[in-house]
């Protein structure tokens, strides 16, 4: 079997459609910690620097969100969940802080990630996508 020409190196980005940008902004940047990187309003498009990679928020309503057809809802997503790789995971101080928010908490459990098995915490975000933050593969 052929390789690729290229080798992946990690998670560039990821779009997800929304009906509240501005609520799902506040949760991504002020309870998890991402940054403003980029707007586009033109389009509709707002990017959130996550580490190496981008979160990109799209407005259902927007030009380039109704290219997607109907907004995700309880019957139908966008996308299963994506999984954000933190340093300093502390499990304790991760669910005091997510709380602190009124942060639906998941699942919580060992997972098998790019770096291994280890530590990880599903949440929910305003409009009901599935985060997963997965801690350092366990020694």
């Amino acid at each position: 079997m052929n390789k690729p020409p290229f080798r992946i190196e990690q998670l560039d980005h990821i779009v997800l459609r929304a009906y509240d940008v501005p609520t799902m902004q506040a949760f991504y940047c002020d309870v998890l910690g991402c940054t403003v990187e980029r707007r586009q309003d033109d389009i509709g498009l707002l990017q959130l620097r996550a580490g190496h990679s981008l979160i990109d928020l799209v407005g259902v309503d927007s030009k380039l969100g109704r290219h997607g057809g109907a907004g995700p809802g309880t019957e139908g997503h966008n996308m299963d969940h994506l999984c954000l790789s933190v340093e300093g995971y502390d499990e304790a101080a991760i669910l005091a802080h997510l709380k602190a928010h009124g942060v639906h908490v998941g699942d919580i459990g060992s997972r098998y990630g790019a770096k291994g098995e280890g530590p990880s915490i599903y949440l929910f975000d305003p409009q009901g996508n599935m985060v997963e933050l997965k801690g350092p593969p366990a020694v």
